[in-house]
């Protein structure tokens, strides 16, 4: 470690557990002084093309002035208070919004303050629909190979249990049911007859609509989601769409659900949700779901509620980032980005170790055939002066909406050259 680092980043990081990373071979961490649109700012006064908005959060980019004012105004209200038998403005505006936004009749809000605990949710919210409607021998879920939906115990079990980060955890929770997605006409024959041996015991089926992302940002088309939506309809299981990387216009709509024309049972929300500012996250569910939990027995409600709940800054900050959804073309940008990349990225395809290259959305993606080191790989990017963090052999984009054309060329070229140096 540098003595030239600031005191608090030497005095400080004997102390911290990073995530995602062997704490005894991994390179030491960036000190991060500021953030600015799609600029990182280092202690040491380099400053870093943001190339995946902080795990694709800040779809606004850093600091934007809206959310920023109207962080500072809830905070001078009310940073939080408890959300067990009262309720708050920021909350109650944010889950209307919510439900205006998406399709159907996803018109009840489950708050909590992370993606994956908003799975967890959806889970408990799925077991318990059968429970409460006497169905208890449907307890298990049915899940896809790729997929990945958080660290927490429950949504480990229906990560890819071979090709994901927890197979360290097998056996550990109730095994789900792991299949492989139905993109074609034979896995599509062999889904629905293993959902019809056993529609009895399943309560409902979950995955990330259109891209897989941490499962090495695996794409797939709309007609795979009206493949799950009718097969699921004719079986009476549930749907949940986990759209917490994919939601808020991502993958070119604001929801990627909208692309297949469908609407799930239960949807999850986060990362984008507050433009990167707050932890905040929802579990949206349709209205037959939630009448299941209507009952004179104490028993059939919901018995789950995180202590920071719908806290009043998140949901402000929440509320500020669909502001700027309807003021501002961010849709546009999204479509302006999705054709820059498409471009930008293909000169990569003829380099040495790319196995492909693809464009969805505001994410771009160059796959190699392996990256030994994921960990050098992201400090040679940053050497580059840009932070772009590859994991498995995944090299990929997912920046601000408002990042400079500049910018983003920058980071393009970057990802070309540093490839090159590979070779």
């Amino acid at each position: 470690m540098s003595r030239t680092e600031p005191a608090w980043y030497r005095d400080g990081l004997p102390h911290i557990w990073l995530p995602y990373c062997q704490m005894k071979t991994s390179p030491p961490p960036l000190a991060v002084t500021a953030t600015d649109g799609s600029r990182i700012t280092l202690a040491d006064g380099r400053e870093l093309i943001d190339g995946v908005a902080a795990w694709w959060t800040a779809c606004h980019g850093y600091n934007h002035p809206h959310i920023r004012d109207a962080a500072q105004a809830q905070l001078a209200r009310m940073p939080h208070v408890m959300f067990g038998g009262s309720v708050h403005e920021p909350a109650l505006t944010l889950a209307k919004r919510l439900s205006d936004l998406l399709p159907g009749d996803l018109e009840r809000v489950f708050y909590t303050d992370s993606g994956s605990v908003s799975v967890e949710v959806a889970l408990k919210m799925g077991i318990q629909y059968r429970l409460n409607r006497g169905e208890a021998d449907r307890r298990k879920f049915v899940a896809f190979r790729g997929g990945y939906h958080g660290d927490t115990l429950a949504a480990t079990a229906i990560c890819d249990p071979e090709e994901g980060m927890h197979h360290l955890f097998g056996g550990i929770m109730p095994e789900q049911f792991i299949l492989d997605l139905p993109r074609d006409e034979e896995s599509r024959a062999g889904f629905e007859t293993f959902i019809a041996d056993h529609a009895a015991e399943i309560t409902a089926v979950i995955t990330e609509p259109l891209v897989q992302g941490a499962g090495g940002m695996l794409f797939h088309d709309p007609d795979v989601l009206r493949c799950l939506r009718d097969i699921c309809d004719r079986h009476g299981i549930l749907l949940i769409l986990d759209e917490i990387f994919t939601g808020f216009g991502r993958t070119g709509t604001m929801f990627a659900c909208e692309q297949a024309g469908i609407t799930p049972d239960i949807i999850c929300l986060s990362k984008a949700l507050t433009g990167g500012t707050m932890a905040l996250a929802a579990t949206v569910a349709r209205r037959h779901v939630f009448d299941a939990f209507l009952s004179d027995d104490p028993e059939h409600a919901l018995m789950h509620g995180p202590t920071f709940m719908a806290n009043p800054l998140a949901c402000a900050c929440a509320n500020a980032s669909l502001d700027l959804f309807g003021r501002e073309p961010r849709l546009d940008q999204v479509a302006a980005l999705s054709a820059r990349m498409s471009e930008g990225l293909e000169t990569c395809r003829a380099l040495p170790g790319v196995r492909d290259v693809r464009v969805m959305g505001a994410i771009g993606v160059v796959e190699m055939e392996k990256i030994s080191d994921p960990a050098a790989l992201r400090a040679r990017f940053a050497e580059h002066g840009a932070w772009i963090r590859p994991f498995r052999n995944i090299i990929y984009l997912t920046p601000a909406f408002t990042i400079a054309p500049d910018d983003l060329t920058f980071l393009m070229q970057t990802i070309r050259e540093v490839i090159s140096e590979m070779a």
